[in-house]
């Protein structure tokens, strides 16, 4: 994340902040008077890199070759109680688990259900995230699904 300071002629600020929110993940723009010349006009918008959406698979495409959520449930329980003491859980149990809780998200989303379950799969996502040293600039759902469709395509 990082912020664009423009000073400008006031009556171009609209025009500018609506270029920058094409370009990048914009927040909301900032206006102040500019403080040695007061014809012109100070706007502050803090953005990130726009993730390039070309890059990240639908869900349908991502999830094609998934079992069921069912299984994908079973299988996560049963990787975690298998897991030996001491021992860390690997990539795959992170991936498959996040891949899992945005499928049950996605569900719940698309009945019109705005709960818990996005919240829980973008937390999972995010931990998959970390533990791939991942620094990509996207919503780290669209990671996991990424991340998914070129895991079972290699299985």
């Amino acid at each position: 994340m990082f912020e664009i300071r423009v000073i400008c002629d006031p009556a171009d600020a609209d025009h500018i902040t609506e270029k920058l929110a094409q370009t990048f993940t914009t927040g909301p723009a900032r206006q102040y008077p500019n403080r040695h010349n007061t014809e012109r006009t100070r706007v502050y918008v803090t953005a990130e890199h726009r993730a390039d959406t070309e890059a990240w698979p639908t869900p349908e495409a991502a999830y094609a070759l998934a079992p069921s959520i069912i299984s994908e449930i079973g299988w996560t329980a049963r990787a975690a109680a298998d897991k030996p003491f001491g021992h860390a859980l690997g990539r795959e149990f992170w991936l498959r688990k996040a891949a899992v809780l945005d499928r049950i998200a996605l569900a719940d989303e698309d009945a019109g259900i705005h709960g818990d379950a996005s919240e829980v799969a973008a937390k999972a996502a995010q931990r998959l995230m970390d533990t791939d040293n991942a620094r990509a600039a996207c919503d780290p759902r669209h990671y996991v699904r990424q991340q998914y469709a070129h895991w079972a395509k290699h299985q």
